[in-house]
C-alpha cells in the first residue's frame, strides 16, 4: 500500500518543519487584514504557528508574526489567536486528533 505525503509546513517560533495538521494559518490579505484561517485556504499570504498556547505567547513577546507580515499587529489579535489555540488543544485532547 502506498503511503500518503503528510503536508508540511515551518513554525514561525521554532523555524522547524511540522505537519500541517499540528499548526494553525494567519493569513495576510491585500487589505492588510490579518486573520485566523482554520481552513487553510483563504487568499492571502499565511504564517504558521504552532498549536500550543505556549507558541503563541512567545510569538506575542518576540512579535513574530508583526515581523512575518511586516506590519503592526494589535496586541488583542494575539489574544484571540491565544484563545483559538487554547480552545483547539483542548477539543484535540478531548476529542483525539
Amino acid at each position: 500500500m502506498k503511503k500518503r505525503k503528510i503536508p508540511m509546513r515551518k513554525d514561525l517560533l521554532s523555524n522547524q518543519m511540522m505537519p500541517k495538521k499540528e499548526l494553525v494559518r494567519i493569513v495576510k490579505n491585500k487589505e492588510n487584514v490579518v486573520a485566523i484561517d482554520p481552513t487553510g485556504k483563504a487568499a492571502g499570504r499565511g504564517a504558521y504557528v504552532a498549536l500550543d498556547p505556549a507558541a503563541v505567547k512567545a510569538a506575542k513577546a518576540k512579535k513574530l508574526i508583526d515581523a512575518a507580515f511586516g506590519i503592526t499587529i494589535e496586541p488583542t489579535f494575539y489574544d484571540d489567536l491565544f484563545a483559538y489555540v487554547d480552545h483547539q488543544k483542548a477539543r484535540q485532547e478531548l476529542f483525539g486528533k
